[in-house]
């Protein structure tokens, strides 16, 4: 059973005792009309708080009113001014609009944690204490914010004759991109999952912290399990550490797959791009606020204290081989705000559609389900959807969109592990990161595409190569392109950095430069 996420609470009032009759039906009047109160007010108290009344302290997380993150510089402004222009709207919208409610948090010695990217505080509180808070000008809605088991593959070992190329980078045509000279130099990955093994051999000279004879782990790494969430006292990395490590094997793999390399085994799709990094999870445990944590930090990394923000040092493009299920923590608007943040900030978000196929409307977790989320189903090397893989259409929100945009490599995918070895897993976790690699590559050949989520994804569904199901999902016919379950096919990185490149001759073609 996890511990509060904060550690101990102080719990106000005077030690329980008998209650005359009239007391008890006064508190009980009290309670139902609390309870009543927030089932009628708009978006106040989740009703998975209500039904845990009774059971003392919660993890709650209370979302304000959230301001648009759009409304900032034209994306012309450039990739750093975009970044630094909307963290500075989140940040300010956040300080006004939550300082009602930290001055009751701190009349009332509540431990709380605040979060400007969704305009949120995460808070241990009992329900009558939420339900007071529920009534405070600009609260939209108080969730519960426990831990969310997330499915993570098992790593098996991997032969012990590395490839040359393993499949999936093959499958998406990599080195046919690396031969025309892009292999993802001058862009920034970021991974938030359980962790990562920085020193690697495949990891570690690609890593943003690591100039090649040390490292420095400020403004390019950040933990957000600050205490269990899982299994008690379990965790082998420990909590709050100040260098990136990997308690599970899942981050480490993910993050081989977009930039790894050691000389003999070529298992990162862009293996010149440097990386960056959040840990989320507690040996496969999340909790709504620690993946809001992660995502403020790539919007501006700090040091290892938590202080000297510097948005200029924000990766281009996020990998999210995770999802937080509605009925294990998220509701699933929980993250939306945040998601929209990052990327009106310029930041291409890459999400796994998640594992719960093979029928339709399975995308259904936080961030995948998302329009600003590009999301990633799975196929095997035969190019056949994996059964796992999530379908679309987006039911959960009754808009019934389209998902998944487009899949990449996911089953028996080899790549690197915490030991310092390689093994291979499955899952649209293993796609996911073959995509944001592709997303790397294609900057690398255009760096004007950095701060530009528009141009990369329309480029990535147009150069997609087109894949058919028998399976019928919603208004998208299987034999049709795109549908419900390839989304607009699997990805091409070579269809897509030629893409770029025709585009950069029409440009130059245009402008009277020289070709």
């Amino acid at each position: 059973m996890s511990k509060p996420f904060f550690g101990a609470v102080l719990r106000l009032g005077a030690p329980r005792r008998a209650v005359p009759l009239a007391c008890a039906i006064a508190i009980g009047l009290v309670w139902i009309t609390a309870a009543a109160h927030a089932a009628t007010w708009p978006g106040a108290l989740d009703p998975a708080l209500i039904a845990r009344a009774g059971h003392g302290t919660q993890s709650a997380l209370i979302l304000l009113d959230a301001v648009d993150p759009t409304a900032g510089p034209p994306k012309g402004a450039g990739f750093e001014a975009r970044v630094a222009s909307t963290v500075a709207r989140l940040r300010e919208h956040a300080e006004a609009s939550q300082a009602p409610l930290v001055a009751e948090l701190r009349r009332r010695g509540i431990p709380h944690r605040r979060y400007w990217v969704a305009n949120a505080i995460a808070v241990e509180a009992e329900l009558a204490t939420l339900a007071d808070l529920a009534l405070l000008h600009g609260v939209a809605r108080i969730e519960p914010n426990v831990p969310a088991r997330a499915r993570l593959p098992d790593a098996f070992p991997a032969p012990s004759a590395p490839k040359a190329v393993e499949w999936g980078i093959a499958n998406v045509r990599a080195p046919e991109v690396w031969a025309l000279g892009h292999r993802g130099g001058g862009v920034v990955v970021a991974g938030q999952d359980t962790g990562y093994r920085w020193d690697h051999p495949a990891l570690r000279a690609s890593y943003r912290g690591w100039d090649g004879a040390s490292a420095s782990h400020d403004h390019h790494w950040w933990d957000a399990i600050h205490t269990d969430i899982g299994a008690p006292n379990t965790n082998p990395c420990g909590y709050s550490v100040p260098a990136p490590c990997d308690d599970h094997n899942h981050g480490t793999h993910t993050m081989g797959t977009i930039v790894g390399r050691d000389g003999a085994n070529e298992i990162g799709v862009a293996p010149e791009a440097r990386w960056i990094a959040c840990r989320n999870m507690d040996l496969g445990d999340g909790a709504p606020s620690t993946y809001l944590e992660c995502f403020q930090f790539f919007l501006a990394p700090t040091d290892l204290a938590g202080q000297n923000p510097r948005p200029e040092l924000a990766p281009h493009v996020i990998n999210n081989s995770w999802g937080c299920p509605p009925a294990e923590g998220c509701a699933w608007q929980t993250l939306q705000a945040a998601v929209a943040a990052v990327r009106a900030a310029g930041i291409v978000v890459v999400a796994s559609a998640g594992n719960s196929g093979s029928a339709c409307s399975t995308i259904t977790d936080p961030p995948a389900l998302y329009a600003d989320a590009f999301s990633v189903a799975a196929h095997s090397s035969s190019n056949t959807i994996a059964n796992f893989s999530s379908r679309g259409p987006i039911a959960i929100d009754g808009s019934g969109r389209l998902k998944p945009d487009v899949s990449g490599p996911g089953v028996s995918v080899r790549s690197a592990l915490r030991t310092g070895a390689y093994g291979t897993m499955s899952g649209t976790s293993m796609a996911g990161p073959h995509v944001a690699g592709v997303v790397a590559l294609m900057m690398s050949a255009d760096p004007t595409l950095k701060g530009d989520p528009d141009r990369v994804e329309a480029i990535l569904r147009a150069t997609a190569v087109p894949t058919t199901s028998t399976q019928n999902c919603g208004l998208f016919p299987g034999a049709m392109v795109p549908n419900a379950v390839f989304g607009h096919g699997r990805v091409d990185a070579l269809a897509a950095v030629r893409a770029v490149l025709d585009q950069l001759l029409r440009d130059g073609f245009e402008d009277g430069a020289t070709p």
